[in-house]
């Protein structure tokens, strides 16, 4: 069992380090798409995100973080960061966890900056970790699309959503957002 237990350990620690090292496994073009996509499903589950998004110094956004876990589990994704309504630069996302955990998802994360200021911070850090660097506010939406009016006062808001709609009790601490190089 100890032997088992080890070869798991060690091939998700494995996948962890390949997939965080890949410098630049989609093109831009692609990322340009799904980040697209992403946004357009963003605003059609909520308006008051979209409100958000439009008022925000800098919104980052994930269209596919794929999280896996079997015991420890990790997850990976490829997102840009996008300001003044064009994108300006491409990051990637990369978490490792432990802890009871079985299966397999992908969803999609948007991150708004809400002033200039939260934005300097970390487009200036070498690798940028929720919670640590910046707390991020999840929101979550009340009857109606609307969101807590706590969550809007924050200056970084975070999304998770699916095509299915927005995810709840998720959070992004322990995530460390690093850019890409070219």
């Amino acid at each position: 069992m100890q032997r088992r237990t080890f070869f798991l350990i060690a091939s998700i620690f494995a996948f962890c380090v390949c997939a965080s090292s890949l410098s630049f496994a989609a093109s831009k073009a692609e990322i340009d798409a799904k980040v697209s996509e992403a946004l357009s499903i963003f605003y059609e589950k909520t308006s008051a995100g979209k409100i958000l998004a439009d008022n925000a110094a800098g919104v980052l956004v994930f269209p596919e973080v794929y999280k896996a876990g079997f015991g420890v589990g990790g997850e990976y994704g490829e997102g840009a960061l996008i300001i003044g309504g064009k994108i300006i630069d491409y990051y990637n996302i990369a978490a490792a966890s432990i802890g009871l955990q079985l299966g397999a998802q992908v969803k999609s994360q948007v991150i708004l900056f809400m002033n200039k200021k939260v934005l300097s911070e970390f487009r200036n850090s070498a690798g940028w970790k929720a919670g640590v660097d910046g707390s991020v506010a999840i929101a979550t939406l009340g009857a109606g699309g609307e969101i807590d009016t706590n969550t809007i006062k924050n200056p970084i808001i975070g999304f998770i959503f699916s095509n299915k709609g927005l995810m709840y009790n998720l959070t992004l601490e322990g995530s460390k957002i690093t850019k890409i190089k070219d």
